[in-house]
């Protein structure tokens, strides 16, 4: 299985601090030793890169990308005009969230995210607790 992750469960994952609800928690855990693969849109690495410069998280992009490329386990999605097409039939308040999700929405997979106003995006999946 494909999982999307939220900026929020990427920083909290690679950086070891803050609470990762339980199935979410399981998933990232159990990587490793499944089928299952990870992916992280570009967006979220712009997030990390902004929050970073700014000395909100305690993770830079570069730190970020050599735990992405340390196993085969991640990959980066890039933005495209399909997830473009998508996101504009998304009503969700904040562009980057809305990025994601329609990357999620075009994938047609789950997302981890603690983000509760994420389920109220019809055909996403949103997996934590």
């Amino acid at each position: 299985m494909r999982y999307l992750l939220d900026t929020v469960v990427l920083v909290r994952h690679f950086v070891g601090k803050g609470k990762i609800g339980g199935k979410a928690s399981g998933i990232l855990e159990d990587i490793e030793n499944s089928d299952d693969s990870l992916l992280i849109s570009v967006i979220s690495l712009m997030e990390i890169m902004y929050l970073s410069e700014k000395n909100r998280i305690n993770i830079g992009l570069e730190e970020t990308l050599d735990s992405i490329e340390s196993t085969s386990k991640y990959a980066i999605i890039d933005l495209n005009t399909d997830i473009l097409r998508v996101a504009e039939t998304i009503n969700f308040y904040e562009l980057h969230d809305r990025l994601i999700l329609a990357t999620a929405k075009w994938l047609q997979i789950p997302i981890l995210s603690s983000d509760a106003k994420f389920s109220s995006i019809k055909e996403i999946e949103v997996i934590w607790d």
